[in-house]
């Protein structure tokens, strides 16, 4: 790995700004354009730049690989509990109008919990992608 101090002082600006940017696309989705699926991919991005800056290895130690797997399956328990919650308010499963006063806050409350588990999901399977093609060469 080659060693660039312009590199890696703009990668550490640029990374919490895109963090940052990835967090209020996941807040932001459900007013405009976005949510989990794209938080998720831009997340992802700011990590993969951090490892390409400095290093695989140092990358997973930010994040290591059982993280995750255990973010990924993260996204399966959100989902599902978001349902039970839903049917132990006295709804269907997700009729997210239960999960607040009003329908429109319940509904707002459910798709914005269910796109944090996308987000969750796509950032830690992306992640583990492209762990698993940068590392091939390595013993």
């Amino acid at each position: 790995m080659t060693y660039n101090l312009i590199l890696r002082i703009v990668s550490k600006t640029v990374i919490p700004l895109i963090s940052v940017f990835a967090l209020y696309v996941q807040f932001h989705g459900d007013f405009g354009p976005g949510g989990g699926f794209q938080a998720g991919i831009i997340l992802g991005s700011s990590i993969i730049l951090y490892a390409l800056i400095f290093g695989l290895d140092a990358a997973e130690k930010v994040i290591p690989s059982i993280i995750l797997r255990l973010l990924a399956s993260l996204r399966v328990l959100i989902y599902a509990g978001v349902g039970l919650v839903t049917l132990f308010l006295g709804g269907s499963y997700l009729e997210y109008s239960v999960l607040a006063d009003t329908q429109i806050a319940g509904q707002h409350l459910g798709i914005l919990l269910v796109e944090l588990g996308v987000g969750i999901a796509v950032f830690a399977l992306m992640l583990i992608i492209y762990f698993a093609f940068a590392g091939r060469g390595r013993p």
